[in-house]
């Protein structure tokens, strides 16, 4: 299918809330939107609780890997999102960005895969609204 609208999630080090939210999109829009994620300073591996909460939700993420922030992708895709405070990106002219200040169970005393479940349910919130404004416009 033809990709409609495009997307990009970024964390710092695009192996946890910024992975989950590409793999959340794709399946929410049964890959019509084009979906990219990125860190701003991207580590070695995708977080395994991370990868563990979608997997119980029918999604798999483990053969992903953490990547760069490319510029040209940058200006590129209709959409840029930012998923917590620390993650930083300039965006160009026509580039619609986004924060999503994901709250931190784990300042409540979550912790382990129930933190990682919490996370996701919020992300998935949150892509499903995204979701329905792109194949909207």
């Amino acid at each position: 299918m033809l990709a409609t609208a495009s997307v990009l999630f970024v964390c710092v080090k695009n192996g946890g809330k910024s992975q989950m939210a590409a793999g959340l999109m794709r399946v929410a829009t049964a890959d019509t939107v084009e979906v990219h994620s990125a860190g701003t300073r991207p580590g070695s591996e995708i977080n395994a609780l991370s990868a563990e909460s979608l997997i119980e939700v029918g999604i798999d993420i483990t053969d992903e890997r953490p990547k760069p922030l490319d510029p040209d992708l940058i200006r590129r895709v209709d959409v840029v999102v930012t998923l917590g405070s620390e993650a930083r990106v300039d965006v160009g002219p026509g580039v619609r960005l986004e924060n999503w200040n994901i709250e931190e169970p784990s300042l409540r005393g979550v912790d382990g895969i129930e933190r990682m479940r919490l996370i996701r349910d919020e992300i998935a919130t949150r892509v499903d609204d995204l979701a329905t404004r792109l194949l909207d416009e």
